[in-house]
């Protein structure tokens, strides 16, 4: 078989941007202009190569033919999405965990204090794993203390990276010395220039797959915080007010919801209330 080759014909008419367009708002809640036409094309032609079709409306056939069982829809949301996180990411939030919220949720320190955290929209891992270091060391002060992080993402592709945990050396730059020794490990090959997430500290962290266009996310858990930062700002505000809604599902009364500093929702129908910057507060 031949390998194509992209030309004008990879390019992205107006009315197959429109399809497109319409199965990434139904599927992934997000809204997309004709401004986007140019980055949905260049992220699309990877599909092309892989698939050896020659044009983009050969792709959106071969997308949504009916014969496929749905097959490509899992790599077309990995293509499509944007995926950003770093270590340490907005970390006055992790100082207001350790200093307002870890305390409040169980003030005697003669009991065992068992944290649940919901790390929604997770990525490539970095937020899932800076949250595992920050209460690993709340724990190691406190004592008779335990925790889980559960870590969901609708791209395969960013759960496969955070599962495997394994990050060049330039992304680790946020995370403290101190912490680097204790929670990293570094390849045996020079060359690679990677590092590896230590055991003990993956093991309280847990990935699985989420849409959050659900109606129900089958989460069974109630958590005491979920972080669900910098997500919102792709959907429009009836879906971020039913996204939020469905996740406070799972959070506990008077338990903690964390967004990116950039979003707000004050002017969404939702049962918590801010109480410092992005962020909220359940209401009993």
């Amino acid at each position: 078989m031949s390998v194509v080759s992209l030309n004008a014909a990879a390019e992205l008419t107006p009315q197959n941007f429109r399809r497109f367009a319409e199965l990434i708002t139904s599927e992934l809640g997000i809204k997309m202009s004709e401004q986007k036409i140019p980055m949905l094309q260049g992220r699309l032609q990877r599909r092309l190569r892989a698939l050896n079709l020659p044009s983009l409306e050969a792709y959106q056939a071969y997308l949504f033919d009916a014969t496929n069982g749905g097959r490509e829809l899992a790599d077309f949301i990995d293509a499509v999405t944007t995926n950003k996180t770093d270590f340490l990411r907005e970390p006055k939030h992790f100082d207001y965990l350790v200093e307002k919220v870890l305390p409040e949720l169980e003030p005697d320190a003669a009991r065992r204090q068992e944290v649940k955290i919901w790390c929604a929209g997770c990525s490539t891992g970095q937020e899932s794993y800076t949250l595992s270091m920050v209460l690993s060391e709340y724990g190691q002060r406190r004592g008779n203390f335990d925790f889980s992080v559960y870590a969901t993402d609708i791209s395969t592709r960013v759960l496969q990276a955070a599962h495997a945990a394994v990050y060049a050396e330039d992304l680790i730059e946020p995370i403290p010395l101190e912490w680097r020794k204790k929670y990293l490990l570094r390849s045996r090959d020079p060359a690679k220039q990677s590092v590896r997430i230590a055991p003990h500290l993956r093991a309280h962290v847990s990935f699985a797959r989420l849409n959050f266009m659900d109606e129900d996310y089958g989460v069974k858990e109630m958590f005491d915080a979920i972080f669900f930062r910098n997500v919102m700002i792709y959907f429009d505000r009836p879906t971020q007010e039913a996204v939020v809604g469905r996740l406070c599902r799972n959070l506990r009364p008077r338990g903690y919801l964390f967004t990116g500093h950039s979003e707000s929702l004050m002017a969404l129908n939702v049962p918590v209330r801010m109480v410092a910057s992005a962020v909220y507060r359940k209401n009993s």
